[in-house]
Order: C-alpha cells, then sequence, then structure tokens
C-alpha cells in the first residue's frame, strides 16, 4: 500500500507567491487536511486542478492540526462555516479536527470572536475535536497517525502517517531538533519545513544531515526568496501528489 499526498500549499508565513504550508492525505477512508491555512478553499481549488485530485472542502471531514499560527490555522473559519451552512441545509457529520490536547485546549478561544454567533454557539456545534496523544497512534480515516510535539514557541506537534507499511513524516513547525528528526526518519519520505527563522529550521541545518536522510526528505514552508540550488533536497511544489511506498519496515511505536 502507499500514502498518497497532495500538496496543497508550500509557502512560509510570510510568502506572497504560494499558499500556506498544507496538504491533503488521500486514505483509505477518506480526504485528511494537514492544516488548514488561509485562503484555503482556494488553494484547495488550486491543488485539485493541478493534480486532477477532487479536493472539495465538502469532500474532507477530518483535519490534522500541527499548532495554532496563523499560516496554519487561519482557514478554521472559513472551513468551518462552509461546512456548518451545508448540515443545516442536508445534515452531515460536523468537522473532525485533531490536536495535541494543548492547542485543542484554545482552538474556541481562537475562533469564538468570529464564530460565537452572539454567544449562541460553541465550538462544538461546528467541530468534534479529538485528542491527539503522543504516547499512542490515532487511527483517522483508515491510516494509523503518530504525533509527537515540536519545539516551535507555542504548543505544535508533527506526524508520522502510515497507510499498511508505508509511512510519510510530517515535521510541522520546528527549531532544528536532531531528536525529531530521527523520529521522523522512521517514515519513507519525510516532509520538513525550512525557514530563516529563530523558531524554524534552516536549510543550512538540514544540508549538514547525513545522505540517506536527506535522500527521503522533501522541503515545504519555504520563504519566496529560497534558493532551491542552495540543496540537494527536493522541494515541493503545490499541486505536486506524493506516492509514498514502504522502503523499510519499523515498528509502528518506533
Amino acid at each position: 500500500m502507499t500514502v498518497r499526498a497532495v500538496i496543497v500549499g508550500v509557502g512560509s508565513a510570510l510568502s506572497e507567491r504560494h499558499f500556506g504550508s498544507c496538504a491533503v492525505i488521500l486514505a483509505p477512508q477518506g480526504k485528511i487536511l494537514v492544516d488548514c491555512p488561509d485562503s484555503v478553499l482556494h488553494a484547495l481549488r488550486c491543488a485539485s486542478k493541478l493534480s486532477g485530485h477532487s479536493l472539495a472542502a465538502l469532500g474532507i471531514h477530518d483535519i490534522l492540526l500541527t499548532h495554532l499560527h496563523g499560516d496554519h490555522a487561519n482557514g478554521l473559519e472559513a472551513f468551518g462555516w462552509k461546512h456548518w451552512l451545508h448540515r443545516k441545509g442536508s445534515g452531515g457529520e460536523r468537522l473532525r479536527i485533531h490536536a495535541l490536547p494543548a492547542v485543542a485546549a484554545r482552538l474556541w478561544e481562537r475562533l469564538a470572536p468570529s464564530m460565537d454567533q452572539g454567544g449562541s454557539a460553541s465550538l462544538a456545534d461546528y467541530f468534534d475535536v479529538r485528542r491527539l496523544s503522543t504516547t499512542a497512534p490515532a487511527s483517522i480515516c483508515g491510516a494509523t497517525v503518530l504525533t509527537r510535539e515540536t519545539d516551535h514557541g507555542i504548543p505544535s506537534c508533527g506526524f508520522r502517517i502510515r497507510v499498511g507499511e508505508a509511512e510519510l513524516g510530517w515535521s510541522g513547525d520546528t527549531r532544528f531538533d536532531p531528536n525529531h528528526i530521527d523520529w521522523l526518519a522512521h517514515a519513507d519520505v519525510v516532509v520538513h519545513e525550512t525557514t530563516e527563522s529563530p523558531v524554524h529550521t534552516p536549510i543550512e541545518c538540514l544540508n549538514a544531515l547525513a545522505p540517506a536522510i536527506r535522500r527521503k526528505m522533501r522541503l515545504i514552508h519555504m520563504e519566496d526568496a529560497f534558493d532551491p540550488a542552495a540543496t540537494d533536497i527536493a522541494c515541493l511544489a503545490e499541486g505536486m501528489v506524493l506516492e509514498v511506498a514502504d522502503t523499510a519496515r519499523s515498528p509502528i511505536g518506533a
């Protein structure tokens, strides 16, 4: 089996050329949106055209949320309203958000100013929030998801997403952390952020990694001025489809 991921955005928080970094996992039992940045509805439409895969927002019912910085979470308002209005007209299930407990605890604080409908609505009216554990895997749409906290200044995490024996690593936003990279290295392909910032990972740090991990790594969360020639690590592009097959098997709890 394979993990298939459509790359929806590859930009950093201040990018003027790209959508915020996010992807859709085409899991066996549904689609999983990894992070929900600004203009996510437009981003999904563009990625659908580029990839040939239908990524309609109303066809996505699960969101893996790494953290609450705006370039990863601002799209929750539009996504939540769209699903809520659809349910009012035709019924159906609430959107499921899967997040660390510390992230879930502040979701409504973030969303209430624009979504509380004069005090008559709550987080549960829009979202079914599922709290992720860093000690046990979660089953989401037929995929197995492992979660690890990252060092980013606020509660944040990365993921390893497995379908069968194929596994995709997703760094999330993080300072350069060799221990996090060692954890991600169990995956067959690792999507890792790179941004020149004290709370992100500079490309020089990734360039110093062993060739074996650089070969399986793909870059995301890039600034507009990023020069792909500065590294031998492949850069992702919006609309690209990652097909991740298992290359080395490892215990799911590793």
